[in-house]
């Protein structure tokens, strides 16, 4: 749970190993943002009022591989963040049940650079 004072943030982690195209990196990234915010309505709804009224700020991270994306996810849950992974609906670029992207937050910035600082801003 976020202190009152403290930032919040949320971290959509991509897999680079995919080499989605640029639409399509947005739109999985969309639904991790959005399935993300509908937890948080349900789960915390007061962070993620305060993360809305403060900018929603997001981050897109990536990820080397499906292994660090699934240890991620698994960490996230321990630590009580909210999170979401993404399986692709397989309609276009990739297989169906593709995982391309787990969601975390929003939540106390700290917290969760604490498990995603290790990787790269996606250019």
């Amino acid at each position: 749970m976020a202190r009152k004072d403290e930032p919040l943030t949320m971290i959509l982690v991509t897999r680079k190993d995919l080499k989605l195209s640029r639409g399509k990196l947005a739109a999985q990234c969309g639904h991790a943002a959005v399935e993300c915010a509908l937890k948080a309505k349900r789960e915390c709804p007061k962070i993620l009022d305060k993360w809305r009224e403060n900018g929603a700020r997001k981050i897109v991270v990536e990820a080397p591989n499906l292994d660090s994306l699934k240890r991620l996810f698994g960490a996230a849950q321990g630590a009580g963040i909210v999170s979401y992974m993404v399986r692709d609906a397989g309609h276009t670029e990739i297989p169906a049940g593709t995982v391309t992207v787990v969601g975390l937050g929003p939540g106390a910035r700290e917290s969760i650079d604490s498990l995603t600082g290790q990787f790269g801003l996606v250019k």
